[in-house]
């Protein structure tokens, strides 16, 4: 882990410059959709407990640009402590196809990024539903919403991509979308009652983690 100065803003030339010759600014993809998408993919992203956002160019003719990640991990940092780490490329992709898939008129707020170990602590002891093991340790998880966009669309829109968790948490405002393990939750957990009194706890989706935070 390491605390980090924000990094300098973007031009349209050290994108370019990167995306073209500079390997030491440049991460290639391995997978086929990568190598069949756009020329390029912007990612508008915003921190609201900072103000800070990003809305730049982040992968470019085929590769990514190593300036544009170093800001989302800024953007994305455990805010609570000023630590950055990176975040998986293939998690800023979700979140750029979520955006795409929604239609999205307004940048994607994360909530929660990359998180510490002592911060995951601190909101399991604050009562809050986090998983010991979570993928918000490994900067491949994001709590998200978007304005103008329910949650149910945004979590439909990240169940079709299949491209690991997705947990529902209406009282708090967000989606929790990952890049681990395919699985699906909701939290609270829903409570049907029964015939004969008592009630049973069912987690939207019927399968997962049954409603804990990853």
């Amino acid at each position: 882990m390491k605390t980090s100065r924000r990094p300098a803003l973007l031009s349209r030339r050290t994108v370019l410059a990167a995306a073209g010759i500079g390997a030491a600014f440049i991460r290639t993809i391995p997978s086929a959709w990568a190598q069949s998408a756009f020329e390029e993919r912007r990612l508008l992203i915003e921190n609201p407990h900072t103000g800070e956002s990003f809305a730049d160019v982040y992968w470019c003719r085929g590769q990514y640009v190593e300036p544009a990640l170093e800001q989302i991990n800024w953007v994305m940092r455990d805010f609570h402590r000023d630590i950055v780490e990176p975040i998986d490329p293939s998690l800023l992709d979700l979140l750029y196809r979520l955006a795409e898939t929604v239609d999205a008129e307004n940048p994607v707020r994360i909530l929660s990024g990359y998180r510490t170990p002592e911060t995951n602590r601190l909101l399991g002891r604050e009562g809050l539903s986090v998983a010991k093991n979570s993928q918000h340790l490994y900067g491949k998880a994001a709590d998200i919403c978007i304005e103008g966009v329910s949650l149910r669309d945004l979590r439909r829109a990240a169940l079709e991509q299949e491209a690991g968790g997705v947990g529902l948490y209406p009282r708090d405002g967000f989606v929790h979308v990952d890049v681990g393990p395919v699985r699906t939750w909701a939290w609270p957990v829903r409570r049907t009652r029964r015939r004969h009194g008592g009630s049973s706890a069912a987690a939207e989706g019927g399968r997962g983690r049954g409603g804990r935070r990853a």
